[in-house]
C-alpha cells in the first residue's frame, strides 16, 4: 500500500489497522470507454470487526450493535467504484470505512433532561383560548332574533 495517505483515524489516537484490511478490485461498471475492460477500478474493503484488536471493547461492542444490519459473519463491507482510477477507489473506501466506524463507536448521546412548562406560558395560552371563545361565541347569532 505504498503511496495510501494511512493511517485513518477513527477517533482519538485509534485508527484501521492496515493489517486487518482486506482489500479486493474488480471491474467497475458505468463510463469509461476502452479504459473500462481492462483496469479493476472498483474497491471492495472488508473490515472483520468481530475479530479485530484495534478497538477498545466498549467501542468494539457498540459497532458491532449499532452495524448489526451491516455485517457479514462479523465482517463490514465498503465498496467505491465512483473513480476512475484504483487508488483514489482505495482512498475514498478507506476513508468511507472509518467514517463509518467513527459514527458506529461514537458515544450515545446524553439522554435528554425533561423540562417543564413555564406558569407564564400556560397561562397565556389558556388566557388566548378564552379570548379565541369568547371571539367565536360572538359570532353566533342566538341573540339576534
Amino acid at each position: 500500500m505504498e503511496g495510501m495517505s494511512g493511517p485513518y483515524l477513527i477517533r482519538g489516537s485509534v485508527s484501521l489497522p492496515e493489517a486487518e484490511l482486506m482489500w479486493r478490485f474488480s471491474r467497475s461498471s458505468g463510463p469509461g470507454g476502452q479504459h473500462v475492460n481492462t483496469s479493476d477500478s472498483q474497491v471492495e474493503l472488508r473490515f472483520d470487526l468481530a475479530r479485530t484488536e484495534a478497538l477498545p471493547p466498549v467501542w468494539k461492542e457498540r459497532a458491532l450493535h449499532r452495524l448489526a444490519g451491516r455485517l457479514v459473519d462479523g465482517v463490514v463491507t465498503v465498496r467505491a467504484s465512483e473513480h476512475r482510477s484504483q487508488w483514489r477507489n482505495r482512498e475514498a473506501a478507506a476513508v468511507r470505512l472509518a467514517a463509518l466506524l467513527a459514527e458506529a463507536t461514537a458515544p450515545p448521546p446524553k439522554p435528554r433532561k425533561p423540562t417543564r412548562i413555564p406558569r407564564g406560558i400556560n397561562e397565556r395560552r389558556l388566557r388566548e383560548k378564552k379570548q379565541r371563545s369568547e371571539t367565536k361565541r360572538g359570532r353566533s347569532g342566538r341573540e339576534w332574533g
